[in-house]
């Protein structure tokens, strides 16, 4: 399933203004809250790696993985630049619904809502299987993803985004449909790439299709697996899940037969 397409070009000036720091710190606290002496952390979706090389700096080795080839060569590209030895870093291509690395982690993570983009329930049940044959005894899996009762009860409005930098600005007019019968948005993205330096303007239209989730439908299919949720908060708050909580935290744990 590839979404990102001429978007990847543009993901890290888009999100430019995305708290990934306090978002790393926010995932570093449930791990230490459940498995304080995890090293090992394997992310599906890891986009340009912004969240893998602020963990890393935590402490832990991370092996980020995305199906977007334009997104994994950023993050290889920003690991050449570092000033020091990336050794607890390291990024792949793949379809994190296939992804066998024949080893095993202390931590799976998948944020930024990419468990959302499992739009149909095989794709769902394939990413968290990847999940659990890549996970430790007593491991951990934490994601975040849309959740149901918000998105259904504040229900997604066009939005308009402007971002810049010296050499680029950008317009995204993010128009969104809902099938309240599939759990699916579909996110119409219609972007505007502005050359600062020749005036230049191109055009990128993508559509995302999107998918929140219940609770229960959660609990099913990781049971399924000996997986077992452990924790489910709001994004970043860590408050109980509610109406307005369109981002929620799941933490799950791989339960040993």
């Amino acid at each position: 399933m590839k979404v990102f397409d001429e978007y990847s070009d543009y993901y890290d000036l888009l999100y430019k203004d995305k708290d990934y720091a306090s978002e790393a710190s926010f995932i570093d606290t449930i791990i230490k809250k459940y498995r304080p002496t995890a090293k090992s952390v394997l992310n599906l979706g890891c986009g340009t790696g912004n969240h893998d090389f602020l963990l890393a700096q935590k402490g832990y080795d991370i092996t980020g993985i995305d199906s977007s080839e334009s997104n994994i060569k950023k993050a290889i590209s920003k690991l050449s630049d570092l000033d020091e030895p990336g050794n607890h870093l390291g990024f792949h291509y793949g379809d994190i619904r296939t992804y066998r690395a024949n080893k095993t982690y202390d931590i799976v993570i998948s944020l930024f809502h990419v468990i959302s983009y499992q739009i149909t329930n095989a794709d769902l049940k394939s990413v968290f299987e990847t999940v659990k044959v890549h996970l430790n005894e007593n491991g951990l899996f934490i994601f975040d993803c849309w959740y149901g009762p918000a998105v259904l009860t504040e229900r997604p409005e066009i939005r308009i985004k402007k971002v810049e930098n010296e050499d680029t600005g950008i317009m995204r007019i993010a128009e969104p449909e809902i099938f309240p019968n599939e759990n699916k948005v579909h996110v119409k993205y219609h972007i505007l790439v502005i050359d600062k330096r020749t005036n230049n303007v191109k055009e990128i239209r993508e559509t995302h299709p999107m998918r929140y989730l219940f609770k229960p439908e959660i609990d099913e299919y990781l049971s399924a697996l000996g997986l077992e949720v452990v924790e489910c908060a709001e994004w970043m708050t860590g408050k109980p899940p509610g109406f307005k909580s369109w981002g929620v935290v799941f933490v799950v744990k791989n339960q040993v037969a």
